[in-house]
């Protein structure tokens, strides 16, 4: 399995603890870097009862602020000893451990939201950003998982390259600098209201969710909100799978705040499985996922219709 290169060394550096999210999301002119958040949209309820929330009809307005009105981290670049692309293969590697512990998919997200957390607080040897990440795996997995993994079979998937004791120092490193702000409503979330309230097919969820999966290897996808993320990802599976136009689509997002978004997705589909970027891509060319990454390549090699 490919990891980046890991020694045993002191415990993992930081600066200050971040600023972290806000835990009031409600009045986003005090950032003004932020755009405000979409309004609750006609048939909410009805999408949130196909999600299995039938139960939630009274709260769905809340439901969709917090799910889709959500704060992001603050933008502030990578720290100098990590490059985009080390960052990339980190994640690349988070990838195969969690197909291969058949972890939750909300899972996936959480870990890389809180290493884009902690990167963002500040230094991090490099040789630890392996170590960084097995660990912010760790942690949300006990925020997303019935069951847990154990940490000795963490340490064994790392190649020996960190111990148990290395791995809970950093857990509680982590859980001081983020200042135990752990909860984030990932994009996956956002995604299925998203495909519920548009009424997108198997297929289109299916692709939509590849988008969103590749957008997590991008440094610059941090800076994005969950939701924006997901509705750029479903955006751009529909109109690939079934044209400009076609089916019910709520107007949560403008084209213009979508058009930074589907761009990135395009550029990492297209790149195929490159070295250190590949995990994804193999992941969803099995039969299991019905060839989706061989698909959407074919598919974005072809002329496309642009957005409405």
């Amino acid at each position: 399995m490919l990891s980046p290169n890991a020694s045993r060394d002191p415990e993992l550096r930081s600066a200050p603890a971040p600023d972290g999210v806000p835990a009031d999301t409600s009045a986003p002119q005090g950032r003004p870097e932020r755009p405000l958040g979409p309004r609750a949209p006609p048939g909410l309820e009805e999408a949130l009862s196909a999600l299995g929330l039938e139960g939630e009809r009274e709260y769905a307005g809340d439901i969709f602020a917090e799910v889709m009105v959500c704060g992001t981290l603050p933008r502030r670049a990578l720290p100098r000893t990590v490059t985009p692309e080390m960052r990339a293969l980190v994640v690349d590697w988070l990838v195969q451990v969690h197909e291969y512990l058949g972890l939750a998919g909300d899972t996936l997200y959480l870990a890389v939201h809180l290493l884009d957390a902690y990167l963002r607080a500040g230094r991090v040897r490099l040789h630890r950003l392996q170590l960084l990440g097995v660990a912010c795996l760790f942690v949300a997995c006990k925020m997303e998982e019935c069951v847990l993994p154990e940490p000795a079979s963490l340490c064994l998937l790392g190649a020996g390259s960190f111990s148990r004791a290395e791995l809970l120092r950093a857990e509680r490193r982590i859980l001081s600098r983020l200042d135990f702000r752990l909860h984030h409503p990932g994009p996956l979330l956002c995604l299925g209201l998203l495909a519920a309230l548009a009424r997108s097919s198997p297929q289109v969820m299916l692709l939509a969710t590849y988008f969103l999966e590749l957008s997590l290897l991008e440094a610059e996808a941090a800076g994005w909100e969950p939701g924006r993320r997901a509705a750029a990802a479903l955006s751009l599976a529909q109109r690939m799978l079934d044209g400009t136009g076609s089916g019910p689509k709520p107007a949560l997002y403008s084209p213009a705040e979508l058009g930074q978004l589907e761009p990135c997705m395009v550029r990492a589909a297209l790149r195929g499985p490159a070295p250190g970027r590949a995990a994804i891509f193999l992941k969803y060319a099995r039969p299991q996922r019905q060839g989706t990454s061989l698909a959407a390549a074919r598919l974005l090699r072809r002329p496309q219709p642009g957005p409405p």
